[in-house]
């Protein structure tokens, strides 16, 4: 009985020891990619529709959606770079 005894202290001894591989990580670097792609899309997106309503507005068809497409991308684009910045610190 006491080799039974002493085999369950050194099994608890091991198990504390023991680490769990973590998915945690891989879970928040998959939400990160995620945000990343959304906030660029998102900016475009915006930009475009913006762009797409103010030339039905000013009847200028081609010209404010291209502007405003472009400026949606840049916007996404310093977003991403400012959450991926941020992102380092943390």
């Amino acid at each position: 009985m006491k080799d039974l005894e002493d085999l369950k202290t050194r099994l608890k001894i091991a198990k504390s020891k023991y680490e769990k591989p973590k998915n945690e990580k891989r879970g928040i670097f998959l939400g990160n990619a995620f945000k990343l792609g959304t906030e660029l899309v998102a900016a475009v997106v915006v930009g475009t529709i913006i762009g797409f309503i103010l030339d039905n507005w000013f009847d200028t068809k081609p010209l404010l959606i291209i502007i405003f497409f472009l400026f949606g991308a840049v916007a996404g684009i310093v977003n991403v770079i400012r959450a991926a910045k941020k992102m380092q610190k943390d």
